[in-house]
């Protein structure tokens, strides 16, 4: 009889342990979601602010196009534009 308490007894034991080990498991998933919940809210704003520059540097750039826009449709002054520019690279020919 004494042997049946005692395999009673670690079987209590053995559950009480499996039973501890599968609350970690879920503590544990548990974690992993929420992290996983806040790496994606932090994608998420990270994507919106990257929208929100290219919006910008866009608008800036019109901007800047539409101030230079009355100086081309005056011809003096898309002339001085012209002239104003960087000449390009001058290329060399290698004559034999």
């Amino acid at each position: 009889m004494s042997n049946i308490t005692v395999l009673k007894s670690e079987i209590a034991s053995k559950r009480a342990e499996v039973k501890s080990l599968v609350e970690q498991l879920k503590a544990a998933k548990a974690d992993a979601k929420a992290a996983k919940a806040i790496d994606k809210a932090a994608k998420q704003i990270a994507k919106e602010n990257k929208a929100f520059d290219r919006a910008a540097k866009k608008a800036a750039r019109i901007a800047k196009l539409e101030a230079k826009l009355p100086a081309l449709k005056n011809p003096v002054g898309a002339k001085a534009i012209k002239a104003n520019k960087k000449p390009s690279k001058a290329s060399v020919s290698v004559f034999a």
